[in-house]
């Protein structure tokens, strides 16, 4: 029997049987849906893993369709792709935001893309999550929480704690990268090249030797996108193959995505190694934390996976950390103190703060947090 089920949804016949046939050649098990009705159905009886929609089937636009089966727990974390002869970004947009995984023109190139894109989405398991180095993802609930100059510091603490280690850390927080300016790489090559170039060379050595190193800091860094207008060229479905060949290249992968959780970061966030959830300390940054921590759960990440961190990053004000963990109903794993124009001073002049003032109380808490980092995500990668 073949591995993988895959649902086509199209009104145009022709366009049907050529997928179809071509999806057979490869060995998938396919299923054709000629209405969005038959599509529902046959999704929510057959539980396909992946279904190819033509947003402008007949019944019902494809972008209610996609609401419709994501609202839904049966196919809610099924892979959708559009396959569409409509090129308007608006369009693309408006089935990305419902719910696609990816959208794909119709075209004579849209083949091989379409048969990448299949791949990468189906290939994204728990299997090849566990391949490679530790993927560790940096994210919170508010802007301003200091979620990048935490990841770079930690980064910078785990190469202090383990110098045989090879850290990579990857900025993915958009519109506008925040680890570059951050820790002073002002190079051409970021998020947006390396994603426009073939998959063919983006392998793991390229990945490994073809990253600069950050010094003082001593770990890897792809740099995020520039500026907004670079952001749009970001080729997203790019992101997931890049992460896996950086995590065979290296011991410890971590990738900041600040307060962002489009669509093509949950797989990165549901296969990471480990969450590093960064909360400051106003009410409004808890309670918001506390509904990113209920999401979470319902997309399967287990509160055992969550390294949670309170950063007392604005001020004094705010949130004890046991008042946190009331409202939080979790422990908080590490506690930064208000540094006051320390964090600025060092962060200014791109330096890490544990060189900076390595006799602060926070350098020793950065590096026990590192290490607690590694620790626990090598521990739940063999569970």
């Amino acid at each position: 029997m073949p591995e993988k089920k895959i649902l086509i949804v199209d009104s145009d016949a022709t366009s049907r049987n050529f997928l179809t046939r071509s999806l057979l050649e490869q060995k998938y098990d396919v299923i054709e849906a000629g209405s969005a009705k038959e599509g529902l159905i046959f999704a929510w009886r057959d539980r396909p893993d992946l279904m190819i929609v033509d947003p402008a089937i007949a019944d019902l636009k494809g972008e209610e369709l996609a609401v419709k089966l994501k609202q839904d727990a049966r196919t809610a974390n099924m892979p959708l792709i559009a396959l569409s002869s409509d090129p308007n970004p608006a369009r693309m947009k408006a089935c990305l935001d419902a719910g696609f995984n990816d959208y794909i023109v119709k075209s004579g190139l849209a083949l091989p893309v379409l048969n990448d894109t299949i791949n990468r989405l189906l290939g994204i398991s728990s299997s090849m999550a566990k391949q490679g180095g530790m993927l560790i993802v940096f994210l919170s609930a508010k802007g301003g929480s200091g979620t990048s100059s935490l990841c770079a510091n930690i980064a910078m603490n785990m190469v202090q704690n383990q110098p045989e280690a090879r850290v990579a850390v990857i900025d993915l927080v958009l519109p506008i990268g925040s680890i570059g300016p951050l820790v002073g790489y002002a190079g051409k090559q970021d998020i947006v090249t390396v994603t426009e170039l073939p998959a063919s060379v983006t392998s793991p050595a390229f990945l490994r030797d073809q990253l600069p190193e950050v010094k003082p800091w001593r770990f890897k860094l792809l740099s995020g996108s520039p500026d907004p207008d670079s952001s749009n060229r970001l080729n997203v479905t790019r992101i997931w193959d890049i992460v896996v060949a950086t995590k065979l290249a290296y011991d410890y992968v971590l990738v900041d995505l600040g307060r962002s959780l489009s669509k093509f970061v949950l797989p990165l966030i549901q296969h990471a190694d480990l969450i590093a959830l960064i909360i400051s300390t106003d009410l409004s940054s808890v309670s918001l934390t506390k509904t990113l921590l209920e999401y979470l759960k319902s997309r399967g990440v287990k509160e055992t996976g969550i390294y949670t961190i309170l950063n007392r990053a604005v001020g004094l004000e705010g949130l004890t950390k046991a008042e946190a963990e009331k409202v939080l109903e979790i422990p908080i794993m590490a506690t930064v103190p208000y540094l006051g124009g320390n964090f600025s001073l060092s962060n200014n002049q791109h330096q890490p703060f544990s060189l900076k003032f390595p006799k602060d109380t926070a350098s020793v808490i950065f590096m026990e947090a590192a290490r607690e980092i590694a620790s626990l995500s090598e521990r739940l990668r063999m569970e």
